[in-house]
């Protein structure tokens, strides 16, 4: 890796639950900067073979990643169930972190999980459908809800992709503490997965230094790709 790869500041991108790293890639498509497309462990394995993986484990593996890519100054940028891995990513990557973005993302409060950070009773339905069912949900509500906004091949495609995670994503407990960084909250207005009303909870708990909003469902990297690139590319501008 070059000395200017290495010194200059990259992005990583960490999706939400269910999803893969593809969900950027028009993101990603002529963005100015080096940039990383995570990946949760496992994802070419079994269901079975992902039940025992913790919250740990996801972020071992993605904290891999990072220091095999090599870039030292690191944005994440997190959507959805990212924020929590994110949350965890950041405690770990101590000065290397130079900025935080959540995308329509979950901020549980300090030692809470993502079931934690749902409003009640939900988080009660949600466990107990986990718990009976395991964590992909129906196709109906995987169009209604992750892909709301979008057309019927784009809602096709994230359907036939949907990968069910492991239990304790969702409900192990994230210690760590909101990064000293610059940081930004994308809020979703559209979205119907984290409701705007969710996410202003959210927004609360990362206390970020600014807030931008997109017109879109819970996908706006697909909705509109060239609509959040501009956002991470100005906020970009603001990292020292």
């Amino acid at each position: 890796m070059s000395k200017d790869l290495q010194d200059s500041i990259g992005f990583v991108f960490i999706h939400g639950a269910g999803l893969d790293n593809r969900i950027w890639k028009k993101v990603a498509e002529g963005f100015n900067h080096p940039y990383l497309l995570a990946e949760y462990p496992l994802r070419q394995g079994s269901a079975d073979s992902r039940k025992r993986l913790s919250l740990e484990d996801y972020a071992i593996g993605m904290k891999k990643q990072i220091e095999a890519w090599g870039v030292r100054r690191i944005v994440l940028v997190a959507h959805s169930i990212g924020g929590v891995l994110a949350l965890k990513l950041a405690s770990e990557l101590g000065n290397r972190l130079a900025g935080f973005i959540a995308v329509g993302a979950v901020i549980p409060k300090a030692g809470g999980s993502f079931l934690s950070a749902m409003p009640f009773p939900q988080r009660i339905i949600m466990a107990a459908i986990m718990r009976i069912l395991g964590t992909k949900p129906p196709e109906a509500a995987i169009r209604a809800g992750l892909c709301s906004d979008l057309a019927s091949d784009q809602a096709s495609e994230i359907v036939r992709g949907f990968t069910p995670e492991a239990v304790r994503l969702f409900t192990d407990r994230v210690r760590a503490s909101i990064p000293d960084v610059p940081r930004l909250y994308v809020k979703l207005t559209k979205d119907k997965e984290i409701l705007p009303s969710l996410q202003d909870r959210m927004i609360a708990a990362l206390a970020p230094g600014s807030v931008r909003s997109l017109d879109t469902g819970h996908l706006p990297m697909i909705g509109d790709p060239d609509g959040l690139r501009a956002i991470l590319e100005e906020f970009k501008r603001s990292v020292p």
